[in-house]
């Protein structure tokens, strides 16, 4: 199991934190998903690839990029 960080673009409240969940539960191997709505921020555990999880958001409205310098909490 591997930990995406991911920079969302777009979320401005918390109707915009549900969507983002929503789009990144519904990707098969994702098992836990936190998203932070003050810095644009999704963390996604599982073996999800990260390029489904960035199509999940752009087909959801939500742009988003893989930020490799993030480091786990």
């Amino acid at each position: 199991m591997s930990t995406v960080f991911l920079q969302v673009e777009g979320m401005n409240c918390g109707s915009c934190v549900k969507h983002v969940t929503k789009a990144l539960n519904e990707v098969p191997g994702v098992n836990d998903v936190a998203v932070d709505l003050d810095a644009g921020r999704a963390t996604v555990e599982g073996s999800a690839d990260s390029s489904a999880l960035t199509a999940a958001l752009k087909d959801a409205g939500y742009p988003a990029t893989v930020d490799e310098s993030a480091k786990p909490a």
